[in-house]
């Protein structure tokens, strides 16, 4: 078990399923079991993912004034996090709206309300980060003072980027200076996915990238081991819902990470990880507890396999 602070964003999200996106223009149109709504974020969902995997969390978020908390933690859910650190400042909370076709494509509709000019209490900020082994933060404005206190601590930081865009890099640099991992998806990448983690990595002195590439699988990248190499997807789920995988495979790896320092093997639990997540509906469901991914781990590769490259099964 590791003790790890999570800074981020928690939103109200709402996962509407679709025949294809784009959305051709239909003025109405009633599908059941469709629609979708429940908490989650990036920040939120990695909170989640650690709390199942028996990882200490402290969770540092804003939401809305008039925020119900108990939406945060309904009755049916196995685990709770603490929402002691959630902030009710912002006017109100972020929210999301994600339309997911058939085919694992997804337009995303993000409001994120006043975020940007909210500042965090950061009173209670620093013993929380100094006594921690990771600070996993999103690149989100009221995170970035959290960069400081990590550095003067020593407490390594891992950056959840998602989507890396060239005419937003600056905006994100001090997030990209800071990390020691970093985490991002392919989407807005036209170049060579290899030279362009290369290029980052070492531009920003990053030992460890993953890069998240959908149904294709994902690319690791550690520098200390001399490793770059793309793993397909496995298949412990058939596919549901695979918005928040990404948040999954992240917080997977990272728990792994933290406790061996060995980036394959915790790329191999993380891929387990997140093919069960997808099998499940919403962002904050279906994770599984490190005694499922031993189990997962045995059943497909046996616990003493460390394969250069994972075997697509789907």
């Amino acid at each position: 078990m590791s003790r790890i602070t999570v800074a981020g964003i928690t939103q109200i999200e709402t996962i509407v399923n679709v025949d294809e996106v784009p959305v051709p223009y239909v003025s109405s149109r009633s599908m059941p079991n469709t629609i979708f709504t429940e908490a989650g974020g990036d920040a939120f969902n990695e909170s989640l993912a650690f709390t199942w995997l028996g990882d200490e969390v402290n969770f540092l978020s804003i939401v809305g004034r008039n925020q119900d908390m108990s939406v945060l933690n309904p009755s049916d859910r196995k685990v709770t996090i603490s929402t002691e650190h959630i902030l009710p400042i912002a006017e109100a909370t972020a929210t999301q709206v994600i339309l997911c076709g058939k085919d694992r494509k997804k337009q995303v509709f993000e409001d994120i309300k006043d975020l940007r000019d909210v500042a965090y209490d950061m009173s209670m900020v620093t013993p929380l980060i100094a006594s921690s082994e990771l600070l996993v933060v999103a690149n989100a404005n009221f995170c970035r003072p959290f960069l400081d206190i990590a550095a003067k601590y020593k407490i390594p930081v891992a950056v959840n980027m998602h989507t890396f865009e060239k005419e937003k890099e600056q905006y994100n640099e001090d997030f990209l200076k800071a990390a020691s991992i970093l985490y991002v998806d392919d989407d807005c990448v036209e170049d060579d996915p290899f030279g362009f983690m290369k290029e980052v990595a070492e531009k920003y002195d990053i030992s460890v990238m993953v890069m998240g590439q959908g149904n294709k699988g994902l690319i690791l990248y550690d520098r200390n081991q001399n490793i770059h190499v793309h793993y397909d997807c496995v298949k412990t789920n058939e596919v549901v819902n695979s918005v928040g995988a990404g948040n999954a495979l992240f917080a997977c790896f990272l728990h792994y990470y933290v406790e061996t320092k060995d980036s394959v093997n915790a790329i191999k639990n993380a891929l387990l990880f997140a093919s069960y997540k997808v099998g499940f509906m919403g962002t904050s469901n279906g994770f599984m507890t490190v005694d499922e991914v031993a189990q997962w781990r045995q059943l497909i590769w046996g616990m003493d396999k460390t394969p250069e490259k994972i075997a697509n099964i789907n």
